[in-house]
């Protein structure tokens, strides 16, 4: 009998959302534990026997116990590719390509766009009023970014490849939360390659699942 997986994390948190939508485009089954961040729950026992860091998501393969949501989703890459349908480059000098834009995602892009997201959004959602200074730092630190994406997306189909990749996975929570926030939507929008781009990768059967899920914990 196959060993089950499990997901532990929040449909609330960006990293575990990212890790989700990867299990889903590699149709693995999977059973989700949610982990109650309000509650601080991954700050305690017995979830910091999984990531002493305190932090989500945890993937649990078998013996194989992960956490860090890049790692994780590099290592479901390699070890469930479907042929055709790879997110991941075999090549050497194809997987440095795609490394390199993880780490764009992860220094460039995920800090500004989370602290908009904070801002324009969660924050309003406390009663609590945005810091106009923070927002307009974000942004044009967002704008530069988005700059850089269209040009990329200007010479290939996904942002790293021709070919769907980890890179483009792990864009989708965010960009799916910004699309929500008028002013970080008219960015977006502003950046028609990037725009047409973020349409198509929302539109994977993944993310749709994942949304679903969503959709189902708030009913």
């Amino acid at each position: 009998m196959a060993a089950v997986r499990k997901l532990y994390g929040s449909l609330n948190s960006p990293a575990t959302l990212k890790v989700m939508a990867c299990l889903f485009e590699h149709d693995l089954e999977f059973e989700f534990v949610p982990i109650n961040l309000d509650a601080g729950e991954h700050k305690k026992k017995p979830f910091l026997y999984l990531n002493p860091f305190g932090q989500v998501p945890v993937f649990e393969d078998g013996d194989t116990k992960q956490f860090e949501s890049r790692a994780i989703i590099r290592s479901m890459a390699h070890g469930y590719a479907k042929e055709g349908q790879e997110l991941i480059y075999w090549d050497a000098k194809e997987q440095a390509m795609v490394a390199e834009w993880v780490d764009v995602e992860d220094h460039h892009f995920e800090p500004p766009a989370s602290k908009l997201i904070h801002e324009l959004l969660t924050k309003p959602k406390k009663g609590l009023s945005p810091n106009e200074e923070v927002v307009a730092e974000a942004e044009a630190k967002l704008a530069k970014v988005l700059d850089v994406y269209e040009s990329v997306l200007s010479k290939s189909k996904y942002l790293a490849s021709d070919k769907y990749t980890i890179v483009d996975v792990l864009h989708l929570p965010n960009f799916h939360t910004l699309m929500e926030i008028t002013q970080a939507k008219k960015l977006i929008e502003s950046h028609p390659r990037v725009k047409a781009w973020c349409t198509q990768i929302l539109a994977r059967p993944a993310w749709s699942k994942v949304l679903h899920m969503k959709e189902e914990a708030q009913i």
